[in-house]
């Protein structure tokens, strides 16, 4: 099974990292795959809702978002980090996050993902929350651990010293390789659950 992990983070090494490197080691432990993606220091630019995507089948800019694809359909889970700014995600993470999911057509339900946030105090809880979103409007199931998915420190490498985040990140990595290892035995037996026609209701017609 394969985790794909993306740092969006500018910095490659900062307490993003250092969560994202927690949960790793529980992911080998478990006989994990797992490839990290260092996003955060890359110019990448918005969506611009051109609608090109549905036509090409990939995003008409050509950076990170289409290299990353098919590493995404191929993933079982997907974690996403961020540090905070202004109790917000790094834009250029959420750039990246919506023409990634808005430009795939593959199906992304029953894939799990987990949401990771970094922050010297506040704003950690809206940023974990910013980030689901994306899961949750693709039919991904949300990894959950034993509080919410997030460490603090300011500068590199004081997330270390949070002894209660990072227990929180290991333990978010074993539910998440439980909820993917259940899921897998799930669709072998089963499927996947039935899914209907699309219903599109425009407020305003």
């Amino acid at each position: 099974m394969k985790v794909l992990m993306i740092n969006g983070s500018p910095r490659a090494n900062g307490n993003t990292a250092a969560a994202l490197g927690e949960m790793e080691k529980i992911f080998a432990q478990e006989g994990l795959e797992t490839e990290v993606l260092h996003i955060g220091n890359q110019a990448i630019r918005g969506c611009i809702g051109c609608g090109q995507c549905a036509e090409m089948g990939r995003c008409v800019f050509d950076d990170a978002v289409n290299q990353a694809a098919p590493k995404f359909e191929a993933c079982d889970g997907l974690v996403v980090g961020s540090p905070v700014y202004y109790a917000s995600a790094n834009a250029t993470l959420v750039a990246f996050l919506t023409r990634l999911f808005y430009s795939t057509p593959f199906d992304k339900r029953m894939k799990v993902g987990a949401a990771v946030a970094a922050a010297r105090r506040g704003g950690l809880s809206a940023t974990f929350d910013e980030l689901n979103k994306f899961f949750t409007i693709s039919g991904m199931p949300v990894a959950s651990s034993q509080y919410w998915n997030s460490v603090h420190g300011r500068l590199p490498g004081e997330a270390a010293g949070d002894a209660e985040g990072l227990q929180t990140m290991r333990t978010l990595a074993r539910n998440m390789t439980f909820l993917m290892k259940s899921i897998q035995l799930g669709r072998d037996a089963y499927g996947l659950p039935e899914r209907e026609p699309a219903e599109r209701t425009n407020f305003i017609r």
